[in-house]
């Protein structure tokens, strides 16, 4: 062992034999308190000779003296702290043992998880103390985590997949004019090559959004639904109208707590996933503190549906990148409100935005 290792080393002291040293000199600290009394009292009893009660016991001896017993209660004080010593040592290592044995498990699962296996878990079963409470919040922890990890495995697998397209189409159409430049269409190749430009450039900035939507803090103020649906339905209009797809919404007042410009983006969103995933008729209704987006289409399983939430959820149907629902879902979430979404019985999907009410100044 170097000179250095020498003088940073020091000796381990773990909780269990911390915890054993405790019970240890607990019970040597009662013991000493209860000779400490004991001897006391002897010191105040009247020093005058001590006198059989029957005068036939005086054959085995003189009686002792109060000097005699006090050093007879020192030395049996000491045999009894030694003793006390060594059960508090012995008993304290082993009940500190079982006691600290849940806390083992925690950390050999910790040890696991830190290794990247984050599919085992403690399940303290038994009393209901607080290294069950600990278990078991130690196991949601590793269930979100895993659920975390996997989330971003497959964003990141998606995410490189649906950037990596559009380069890759680019790429191909620039190889084919160069090797035939005279026999192009120029006016269409480059007309195709500005909308697979667009779509990288509209993937870019969706995952930029989501990146700065989960790290902010959002002002909000008291905003009327209606007049933000009402702001963004032109350009949706004209989208429905180059769709093919018949657009209507009903509207009633609709004051919540939000941001103005993240409630036109979700708006926005979340009615062009209607029109593009679904089938000829897209109706949206504003109730008071909700929003209700409905389309038709195709049956839906409810398992399929779940996963529209993720980015980059690929569809059966329609067009689009995948990061509609992701950004709706995130700005719901950081309003505080919750989004539903349920397979219609006869086809389509129906989302579901709650938002909570506007706060009131006491």
């Amino acid at each position: 062992m170097s000179d250095e290792r020498l003088m940073t080393w020091r000796p381990r002291l773990t909780v269990r034999l911390r915890l054993t040293l405790s019970y240890a000199g607990l019970l040597v600290v009662s013991g000493i308190v209860v000779s400490a009394i004991i001897w006391l009292v002897f010191r105040i009893v009247p020093n005058y000779p001590l006198t059989a009660a029957n005068p036939r016991d005086l054959s085995a001896g003189p009686p002792p003296s109060r000097g005699e017993i006090l050093d007879l209660v020192v030395k049996l004080s000491a045999l009894s702290l030694t003793f006390l010593a060594i059960v508090g040592l012995a008993g304290g290592w082993i009940l500190a043992g079982r006691m600290l044995r849940p806390l083992q498990e925690i950390t050999a699962a910790a040890r696991r998880a830190s290794g990247g296996s984050l599919d085992h878990r403690v399940g303290l079963t038994g009393i209901r103390d607080e290294f069950t409470d600990l278990s078991d919040t130690f196991d949601e922890m590793l269930e979100r985590l895993q659920r975390s990890f996997e989330q971003y495995r497959r964003f990141a697998s998606n995410a490189s997949h649906e950037l990596r397209t559009p380069h890759a189409v680019m790429k191909t159409m620039l190889e084919v004019a160069q090797a035939d430049p005279e026999h192009q269409n120029v006016p269409q190749l480059v007309k195709r090559l500005a909308e697979t430009n667009q779509r990288g450039i509209d993937i870019v900035e969706a995952l930029l959004s989501l990146t700065a939507l989960n790290n902010r803090e959002v002002e909000t103020d008291p905003v009327d639904l209606s007049a933000v649906v009402r702001a963004a339905w032109p350009a949706l209009t004209a989208e429905a109208m180059d769709a093919g797809v018949t657009l209507s919404v009903e509207q009633s007042e609709s004051v919540v707590e939000g941001n103005d410009v993240l409630l036109h983006q979700l708006v926005t969103n979340l009615v062009q996933n209607a029109i593009r995933h679904g089938g000829g008729t897209v109706s949206a209704h504003v109730f008071p503190g909700r929003l209700v987006v409905r389309n038709d289409g195709e049956l839906l399983a409810a398992e399929q549906v779940r996963t529209f939430v993720e980015p980059f959820a690929k569809r059966r149907y329609g067009a689009g990148h995948g990061l509609g629902l992701a950004l709706v879902d995130r700005i719901v979430e950081v309003h505080h409100g919750r989004l539903e979404l349920s397979p219609n019985p006869d086809g389509g999907l129906t989302a579901t935005v709650f938002l909570p009410g506007p706060i009131l100044d006491s």
